[in-house]
């Protein structure tokens, strides 16, 4: 009986400490990391934030971004997104043209084994991404 008991209590701790899963942030900046398959370009820096009043917004790499989004659940959209027109080196400017053209196939989110959150489209690969540090 007490050995029942004590299984018991140490079963009971490790769910109470069992952690949560990671939700999707509002108010909260996301780092890209990969678009698709490919991985930025080194010290790029493309953000998402996506405002509690339906807009997202962020760098693009070179400018910044905008769009609304759509968040119910898993589901997540975005709309065509736009930007302010500084031009950069044209390898910054082809992976930012593949970052805005990719929001607007996002159908879904998750976050990974390694919480990193995925932003899919219908088809390929997502978009991964890390919290930016508060």
């Amino acid at each position: 009986m007490k050995r029942v008991l004590t299984i018991s209590l140490l079963a009971a701790g490790l769910i109470g400490c069992a952690t949560s899963a990671p939700q999707l942030e509002t108010e909260h900046s996301y780092q890209v990391e990969w678009i698709g398959e490919r991985p930025l370009i080194d010290r790029s820096h493309l953000t998402i934030t996506l405002g509690d009043d339906g807009r997202a917004y962020g760098n693009a790499g070179c400018n910044h971004w905008f769009a609304s989004y759509t968040l119910e659940g898993d589901k997540l959209s975005f709309s065509a997104p736009g930007s302010t027109r500084k031009m950069c080196a044209p390898a910054l400017m082809e992976q930012e043209a593949r970052f805005l053209a990719s929001l607007s196939t996002v159908e879904r989110w998750d976050f990974s084994a390694t919480e990193q959150l995925r932003l899919w489209p219908a088809e390929g690969k997502p978009l991964r991404l890390w919290p930016e540090s508060k």
